[in-house]
């Protein structure tokens, strides 16, 4: 498996997106992007637990053994999902009250259990950290998006209530898109989640499909 921090990026940001690729921890991403805001605030609740996360299963790996290790995951990720509860309740308490049971219930979602199997378990410290950070901040930018496009279309804003949920620094991101009586009440409801991450995951595949046709041309030039 290669571990080079580009191809770390890479695969976290794109190509093995946790939502757009994997279609991994899809129950708070239909209920947790009704609004940019709330996608930005799940996704980096999840950067967080899933660096933290990777970063331990990658120290003490040598001390897990097999028969053991899934318990073991989920005890580690439900320890870092208290402490990011308890910080956000704390510090963050309006957003803390919006994004309420799906913050415990990131232990349950299958995108850091799968990431720390499959990488942290068989890679050393930094890389596993690297992968942890860069597969949070992709399904952060994924839930971001969906909320966006569900936001803009739904409600007629973009970031609304950033100031109130993440702190009066984050005022200047609320946009006023269109007018309210624009928006279509569908796409703030669990059809719209849907549709928009679907059109989403298809709007993904047909860029790699064109990416991929493009080096295949240029090496066809090439030779």
């Amino acid at each position: 498996m290669a571990t080079g921090y580009g191809r770390i990026a890479r695969d976290g940001l794109w190509d093995n997106n946790g939502v757009l690729a994997m279609l991994l921890g899809m129950c708070p991403t239909m209920a947790m992007t009704t609004s940019a805001t709330n996608g930005l605030g799940m996704g980096l609740a999840t950067a967080v637990v899933m660096a933290a996360s990777g970063g331990l299963v990658a120290t003490f790996r040598g001390y897990i053994t097999q028969e053991v290790r899934i318990p073991v995951y989920i005890l580690i990720v439900a320890a870092m999902v208290t402490v990011v509860d308890l910080t956000m309740n704390a510090y963050m308490h309006d957003l803390y009250k919006v994004l309420g049971l799906f913050i415990p219930l990131i232990v349950s979602n299958c995108l850091p259990l799968a990431r720390l199997e499959s990488f942290a378990s068989k890679e050393p410290v930094l890389p596993s950290l690297a992968d942890g950070v860069f597969m949070g901040l992709g399904f952060t930018l994924a839930l971001t998006a969906i909320g966006a496009v569900r936001e803009i279309l739904g409600a007629g804003t973009l970031f609304a209530d950033a100031s109130l949920l993440l702190g009066p620094a984050f005022s200047f991101m609320e946009v006023r898109v269109m007018p309210e009586s624009m928006g279509t009440l569908m796409m703030i409801l669990p059809p719209g989640g849907f549709l928009v991450t679907g059109f989403l995951v298809v709007g993904k595949r047909m860029i790699d499909v064109a990416g991929g046709k493009a080096i295949q041309m240029g090496g066809a030039h090439a030779v």
